[in-house]
């Protein structure tokens, strides 16, 4: 324990502002010290309240001759602490109480109330430049209170944080589990709820953290900050997808989110979990949120923003036109029953995205399939060159429009086996050739070449029906594909992975095979 003080602006005659709590919270309250925020703050031990010697140590330290604010969170140990050490200061001191936590508000009067959490240094940003523009000690306690009155959150963990001074977690979680309106410390929620084999989404969660949130509020309209904050082990594109989703979701419900911010700011050690921070805004507490500061911790980005969300626009719409197309109806329901296999493939053999990709670019098809061969892997083209990513993206699109090349003119629905094979040949030898030219992987270098070459060998000596054609070029494809378990792959992601990925088959190898026939992927 100790003291974290700003000697740059000792001299100033103003109004002072200090915070503290107990650590593992980092960068609060630490990183807010700076000019236009905190003077000083006072961390306790871990998730321990600071006591009221170091805050009457610090309050004396920070007085400017103006007196000294304390912004308080709401627990039991701060108050207490913070409110001796105000008792018995040598100089005026006013107290601002963070209480936004919608978990734990419980209308009876022996309820502590709500807990203190993220909406903490949004209050500390705003008394700090309250305090820096001149205002007086009561001015900047009231405004500093009205963010905090304005202010509701709620959280969610994945997992538990883990201690440093205990080696163990800091609370019991089982997997498969999620506590909804987890405290800081790890505190119980509203909720532990079993997730094994349900589809947790970031929408879900949004929506049931904006209604406790809104619902607390009394369901505000007009302008709102809104704060993502990660407790420690979110990543920064997760804590961006949950902004995204609840931005949309404000916006759906009539809020304008005039100010926003998302980052690690308040944590929980390292807990895998995201807090939500609404603050309702007027004019005054926007030039607050907007004035500069030398916090560190506090970003810079949080400035004049223009929300709007960003929307992949395409407009390729899925042919629709006469009968249905049959083999390439199967293909589409074949990879919609193993996007999830073909990712679990990936992720021993590359870097576990081909799944994931294969259902971005097809998940949304609607079957039947309709519409001419060439149409219809014109459009596969399409949805693999915008929607699907990384290599198979383009492996894949590049693929597919050389074989719609080959089958213009040409239709399996009323062509002759010899003209369908013919186009088949023609169109797998340009979609070999077109993937070598591309990215240079040939026949041996484990990947879908591997069964796209033998398929194409075979389709040039293929008759029959269209059926009994498909049939013929599915068992030298599925062969290929087979062949990749075992192979050294020399291109692609797999490559880098060397022998761990020898004994895995391609996955893009075992999908281009469902183009002619079925076959499980534990067969590969």
């Amino acid at each position: 324990m100790g003291l974290l003080l700003d000697d740059a602006t000792k001299g100033d005659q103003r109004v002072a502002v200090i915070s503290g709590g107990g650590s593992g919270h980092e960068p609060m309250h630490a990183g807010s010290i700076g000019s236009g925020m905190l003077d000083a703050a006072c961390p306790g031990l871990l998730f321990t309240s600071p006591n009221a010697v170091q805050i009457g140590v610090a309050t004396e330290w920070a007085d400017r001759g103006k007196g000294v604010v304390h912004v308080v969170k709401n627990y039991t140990g701060d108050v207490m602490n913070f409110t001796v050490a105000a008792n018995h200061a040598g100089v005026e001191v006013a107290q601002v109480l963070v209480d936004d936590d919608v978990a734990t508000e419980i209308d009876n009067d022996d309820s502590p109330g709500r807990r203190g959490t993220g909406a903490t240094v949004i209050v500390e940003k705003i008394a700090g430049a309250a305090a820096a523009r001149g205002d007086d000690l009561q001015a900047v306690a009231r405004v500093a209170q009205r963010s905090a009155d304005q202010s509701r959150s709620m959280s969610v963990a994945l997992q538990p944080g883990h201690s440093p001074t205990s080696d163990r977690a800091t609370f019991d979680l089982a997997d498969g589990q999620i506590e909804i309106g987890v405290g800081i410390h790890g505190e119980p929620g509203v909720e532990r709820r079993d997730i094994a084999g349900a589809q947790l989404t970031a929408a879900a969660l949004v929506e049931e953290l904006l209604d406790g949130i809104l619902g607390s509020h009394g369901n505000p309209n007009g302008d709102v900050m809104l704060f993502v904050n990660s407790l420690g082990g979110t990543s920064q594109l997760e804590q961006d997808l949950i902004f995204g989703e609840a931005l949309k979701q404000l916006t759906d419900r009539g809020l304008k989110v005039r100010r926003g911010m998302r980052g690690a700011l308040v944590t929980s050690l390292n807990m895998a979990g995201i807090s939500l921070t609404l603050t309702v805004l007027d004019d005054e507490l926007i030039e607050l949120i907007d004035a500069k500061t030398s916090a560190p911790a506090w970003p810079g980005t949080v400035n004049d923003p223009e929300y709007a969300e960003a929307i992949l626009v395409d407009n390729e719409t899925q042919p629709d036109s006469g009968e249905e197309n049959a083999w390439l109806t199967r293909f589409v329901e074949r990879l919609a029953a193993s996007y999830d296999d073909l990712t679990a493939l990936d992720r021993e053999a590359g870097d576990g995205d081909f799944g994931q990709n294969m259902e971005a670019a097809f998940g949304d098809v609607v079957t039947p399939v309709r519409g001419t061969d060439a149409d219809v892997l014109n459009f596969f083209a399409h949805r693999m060159l915008v929607r699907a990513g990384g290599t198979s993206g383009a492996v894949l699109g590049t693929f597919f429009r050389q074989m719609a090349d080959a089958f213009a003119g040409v239709d399996s629905r009323d062509a002759d086996g010899s003209a369908f094979a013919e186009a088949l040949a023609e169109g797998l030898e340009r979609g070999v050739d077109a993937i070598t030219q591309l990215g240079g992987a040939k026949e041996g270098d484990n990947t879908l070449v591997d069964a796209l070459a033998p398929a194409a060998r075979a389709a040039k000596d293929a008759s029959g029906s269209v059926d009994e054609v498909l049939a013929q070029v599915f068992a030298p494809a599925v062969e290929g594909a087979k062949a990749t378990r075992g192979m050294q792959a020399t291109k692609g992601r797999a490559s880098y992975l060397g022998e761990s990925a020898k004994h895995v088959p391609d996955p893009g190898a075992i999908a281009v095979t469902w183009l002619f026939g079925e076959a499980g992927v534990d067969e590969f």
